[in-house]
């Protein structure tokens, strides 16, 4: 995995320690997951809120951090604020404001990444990349969040083309953006099945559960949408 990771950069004339591995650690219980972090592992990724606030209360003994990458529901704020270092699924000012308010209430900041839908799918959430400018601006209010840049899903496809330009559609909305908000320099982008064309197209992090901790029974439609 590493080894690729790396290679993928090294073709993209890009720095391996640029790109940031983000382990999913989704239907993976929490035997499995001691094992990954005493090997190393210091951070997880999760997608449905439920899991990931049960985890990290079972591992709470462990100095890890927690990524949230799935949709949420404003009324699932307050669980994020308690426990998340990471969001990647920031889409709308509605749920910008209901974070800023729990995490304000608990004196806590949190990381942030918005969520762009770069394939014009109806069924996945996300920003369309025209709506970004006017989303960031209305950001600055919300102080306990600290944007750090984008996320988006790629096109399920067979079609490295069409995966290809997912991902610099996502680019593009980060080349425009970083010239008014340079803090905002961050993509994630790719999962184990396109992790290398999204280095290769600038992704600075790649979540993968699959490639790291094999197949799930639970398919991944029961955390993002069908295509």
């Amino acid at each position: 995995m590493l080894a690729k990771i790396d290679a993928a950069a090294t073709r993209a004339g890009r720095a391996p320690s640029d790109v940031r591995l983000l382990p999913v650690s989704k239907t993976v219980p929490q035997e499995r997951l001691r094992l990954a972090v005493a090997a190393g592992c210091r951070e997880l990724g999760e997608n449905k809120v439920q899991e990931a606030k049960r985890k990290s209360e079972e591992m709470a003994d462990l100095d890890l951090s927690w990524a949230v990458i799935g949709h949420l529901q404003t009324n699932k704020a307050k669980d994020v604020a308690a426990f998340a270092n990471e969001f990647q699924a920031l889409d709308s000012v509605r749920l910008a404001e209901a974070l800023d308010r729990r995490l304000q209430m608990v004196g806590r900041g949190l990381d942030v990444y918005v969520q762009v839908n770069t394939s014009a799918e109806p069924q996945k959430s996300g920003l369309a990349p025209a709506e970004v400018p006017a989303f960031l601006e209305a950001l600055p209010a919300f102080s306990a969040l600290r944007v750090r840049g984008f996320m988006t899903l790629a096109e399920f496809s067979s079609d490295e083309a069409r995966v290809r330009r997912c991902f610099r559609v996502l680019r593009d909305v980060r080349d425009r953006a970083v010239q008014d908000w340079p803090e905002v320099g961050e993509l994630s982008m790719g999962m184990s099945g396109d992790y290398e064309i999204a280095i290769e197209e600038g992704a600075t992090c790649v979540r993968v559960g699959q490639a790291i901790f094999g197949s799930r029974a639970t398919p991944d439609s029961a955390y993002w949408p069908a295509g």
